[in-house]
């Protein structure tokens, strides 16, 4: 099943179920009981949101062997958790806005997990049962910002740094999917999520036993190698196979 949040006219928002090109308006949100309003929409008449509205965006550093590498950092003995800003985020086809304090944007695609109830320290065998489904995700970084700083806040905090979409597979293995991203058209990064120093059901238990979970938080997963800069005008590209694309240009407006 696929799980958009949508807006008609830049008025009307709401989650929609999407089957083929065709929006079926769930009443309320999909974290509790799937109800149909019976609204029927072509999706050439939407705007797509970001998939959620989250409380909160906690993302992991360092969770592909070879991302530790190219950062020349050590493998972590558990998972390195940082907050996204969470009014930050956006969604496909919105710009990323380049901030006037980085001379270096770059992307990270990755995987983004979507809580779907409200949970605190669950073992990694029943953290399944508290995912609603799976998207893409852009960890935006100013790169020179993050080395100035030493800690990521600024770095990965600016307003529109966390995109997100185009909507929630709940369907998929989340272990198994190839994670790719483009830059103009061009692969950047290229790998499978079984590549993963830390396991879904892993890096969920761990963040809940720090924080409580609710519905709609993101969790992103971290980034492969392959990252690097964006320029004003460049189309970025995250694609995971059994999910979709998602696509941004970065821009100063």
């Amino acid at each position: 099943m696929r799980i958009v949040r949508f807006s008609l006219s830049g008025k009307r928002a709401g989650y929609a179920v999407l089957e083929d090109t065709k929006l079926k308006e769930l009443k309320g949100n999909p974290f509790g009981k799937i109800v149909f309003s019976g609204n029927v929409f072509d999706i050439s008449e939407a705007r797509l949101l970001p998939p959620s509205v989250p409380s909160k965006i906690i993302a992991i550093g360092l969770n592909y062997k070879a991302h530790a590498g190219e950062m020349a950092e050590d493998l972590p003995k558990l998972p390195l958790i940082f907050f996204k800003n969470a009014s930050g985020i956006i969604g496909p086809e919105d710009n990323i806005i380049k901030p006037g304090q980085s001379e270096r944007v770059d992307y990270e695609g990755e995987l983004a997990v979507i809580i779907r109830k409200k949970t605190r320290n669950i073992k990694p065998e029943d953290a399944f049962d508290y995912i609603l489904g799976y998207s893409c995700f852009n960890d935006v970084t100013a790169r020179d910002l993050q080395k100035i700083d030493g800690q990521w806040s600024r770095a990965k905090g600016f307003d529109t740094f966390a995109v997100c979409g185009p909507w929630i597979e709940t369907e998929l293995d989340p272990q198994v999917q190839l994670l790719e991203t483009y830059l103009n058209g061009k692969l950047k990064q290229r790998t499978s999520t079984a590549d993963m120093i830390f396991s879904i059901p892993r890096i969920v238990s761990f963040i809940s036993e720090v924080m409580t979970l609710l519905p709609g938080d993101i969790i992103a997963t971290g980034t492969p190698s392959g990252i690097g800069p964006m320029k004003l005008g460049d189309r970025v590209e995250v694609r995971i196979s059994g999910i979709g694309s998602l696509v941004n240009h970065l821009a100063l407006k």
